[in-house]
């Protein structure tokens, strides 16, 4: 497992400059940021994201996904924004912005003024997502620009907090079933200019269930290379299809878990303990910001790398960080380094029954590919 940290390409190659990289390889100016990446001219795309498919994961498994593994050939991969956890990704691929300007930054973080959590994925109906994120989305300004621009996901996603943080200004078709999503996005293209966006999140879900290691996740792993197969079998060749992923994973072990309810002395000044178990934001009380870093550095050592808020906005962690966004992210962030992971079995009860984890910088997690088809 390794512990090299791999620091996000924003405005080069990162998850937030694929749909830059398309609108320039429809011919389209949207009036996005530059990006890194470079993309085959065409006059329809598909987005086709595979929630949990990290690049490594795919390198290391020829045998369960020969067709995405073919596609892979000399592509670099390209890294998601920091912490590499669904909620921050999905809304950097929709809006192509860095977190620290979107301010989905976490998949838990505190809600300015409160001792209250914003959970992203499954939102807040006391926080307004277009406040959150009130920056137009690049799937609206691509639609602004005359691109037919189609979101293809699951009915209960339709109008979820995320989905309208993130992808609000495109036409939105519910489908629950591969087939469903196949036909939903051929019909999305049959205009041209166009974009359409299909998601794929029962990769994720195995991974975390049962892990990577797992030979439920291999299984469900050769059905997604199915399903892209046969979306690429089903579209004309004239329509371009790029795979990428929000995140890696990682299996962390129980005897690499640290619960932090069993360490008291660990939550002495903090007021709320954020983020998730890869990636946690420690919201302190005041003047206590020194202490609580010294004692999580003291009791983590090399297991982690611990900073606070400011080193983390110094190292571009987030890139540019607005005025807004900065109290949501944590006084002191922790990183866990190989397989660790920070659980609280009081305030998180849920991490503890996951297997595979995400969120932190590790290559594993950092990592997606950029498959073009």
């Amino acid at each position: 497992m390794s512990d090299r940290f791999v620091e996000p390409a924003y405005e080069d190659r990162s998850l937030g400059d694929v749909l830059p990289a398309v609108a320039r390889a429809l011919g389209v100016d949207a009036g996005l940021p530059p990006s890194g990446l470079e993309l085959p001219p065409a006059q329809a795309y598909v987005v086709f994201l595979v929630d949990g498919l990290g690049y490594e994961l795919l390198r290391d498994h020829e045998e369960q996904a020969p067709y995405l593994h073919s596609l892979l050939g000399e592509q670099a991969p390209a890294t998601v924004g920091v912490p590499s956890t669904t909620a921050t990704s999905l809304t950097s691929l929709g809006t192509a912005l860095m977190p620290g300007v979107h301010g989905v930054v976490g998949f838990t973080n505190r809600i300015p003024g409160t001792d209250d959590l914003l959970n992203a994925l499954l939102w807040s109906k006391s926080v307004d997502p277009e406040e959150w994120q009130p920056h137009p989305t690049a799937f609206g300004r691509l639609a602004a620009a005359g691109v037919r621009t189609t979101v293809v996901n699951k009915r209960e996603f339709r109008t979820s907090g995320l989905t309208v943080a993130g992808q609000r200004g495109a036409a939105f078709v519910g489908a629950d079933r591969v087939g469903e999503r196949i036909a939903a996005v051929l019909a999305a293209c049959s205009e041209r200019p166009a974009l359409a966006y299909m998601y794929e999140g029962d990769l994720d879900w195995t991974g975390h269930r049962y892990g990577v290691d797992s030979t439920s996740w291999r299984l469900q792993l050769s059905m997604v290379d199915a399903e892209a197969e046969q979306l690429r079998e089903t579209l004309p060749d004239d329509i371009r299809i790029v795979v990428v992923a929000d995140h890696g994973m990682v299996d962390s072990p129980a005897d690499q878990r640290l619960d932090v309810d069993e360490r008291p002395g660990l939550l002495d000044g903090i007021a709320v303990l954020g983020g998730e178990a890869r990636f946690r934001h420690l919201y302190c009380r005041g003047g206590a910001v020194d202490d609580v870093a010294a004692a999580w550095r003291g009791t983590l050592g090399d297991r982690a790398k611990v900073l606070t808020r400011d080193e983390a906005v110094d190292r571009g962690w987030f890139g540019t960080v607005a005025p807004a966004v900065r109290p949501r992210l944590g006084d002191v962030m922790v990183a866990a380094r190989g397989d660790f992971s920070v659980m609280s079995s009081a305030s998180f009860p849920y991490e503890t029954r996951l297997v595979g984890l995400h969120g932190s910088l590790t290559s594993a997690e950092m990592l997606v590919p950029v498959l073009v088809a």
